[in-house]
């Protein structure tokens, strides 16, 4: 009599499902685009400490600005090596806008608590950013008041104080800076203000351009008006005590 053979079951190992979650995945990627970030920040950091910085997006933003108002369209702005600036213009900017800019490390937390202070109060005064910081908006950022635009600024001021040094930062900051409506720069100020070179700058004329620098396309550094005047008779007592400067 034969004997059935019944092929013995085989059980299906279940398939692992190789899937994670969004919320993982969602972090990978936020992850990813970080690192990106730190180096092609940190890169265009490194690249602009040799190289002159061609323009920055504060340019961009007025030549569209302008384009939409249906203005003039006006722009001036070529680089100046540190040493063809005058000393004069230097100390002039110290003076104005960041009188602990050779010792401080990038934030001037004294001028910064003042200013919040005087704006809660309702009072208008000057922000408590430093030329650090400043070179930093004016480089790598857009305008604006916003908490990620502060934040990016306080990032991009550690980069440049770390990276770049004092000397080169005064001399990006000179360079870049708007300085009247369409002008950008020492080189193009000097110019467009005063016919001359950036080099010969007498101290009045550089207290002139650095007075108009809270809002350079309202003021003027010639035939000025006695907010100005003040302000540069204020800018070149101090700049008396300034002293020589070391980076």
């Amino acid at each position: 009599m034969a004997t059935k053979i019944t092929p013995k079951k085989t059980t299906k190992k279940p398939v692992k499902k190789n899937s994670k979650s969004f919320g993982s995945k969602v972090k990978w990627i936020l992850l990813k685009a970080l690192l990106w970030f730190f180096g092609i920040s940190i890169s265009f950091v490194v690249l602009f400490k040799f190289v002159p910085v061609p323009f920055t997006p504060l340019m961009v933003i007025r030549y569209f600005e302008n384009k939409a108002a249906g203005k003039e369209i006006y722009f001036s702005h070529n680089w100046e090596p540190i040493e063809k600036i005058s000393v004069n213009l230097q100390k002039a900017v110290i003076a104005s806008e960041d009188g602990t800019f050779l010792t401080h490390n990038g934030f001037d937390f004294i001028a910064m608590q003042k200013a919040y202070k005087s704006n809660e109060r309702g009072r208008k005064i000057k922000g408590g950013s430093t030329i650090s910081q400043q070179t930093a908006k004016n480089v790598f950022l857009w305008q604006g008041r916003s908490y990620l635009r502060k934040g990016l600024e306080a990032y991009f001021t550690v980069l440049i104080e770390a990276i770049w040094g004092k000397k080169r930062i005064m001399e990006v900051y000179l360079n870049s800076i708007e300085m009247g409506d369409g002008v950008y720069g020492a080189y193009a100020a000097t110019e467009h203000w005063y016919r001359k070179d950036a080099s010969s700058l007498t101290m009045t004329q550089a207290a002139g351009i650095a007075a108009i620098l809270p809002n350079p396309r309202k003021y003027k550094a010639t035939s000025s008006s006695s907010y100005i005047n003040n302000r540069k008779t204020k800018i070149v007592r101090i700049m008396r005590h300034i002293g020589k400067i070391e980076y």
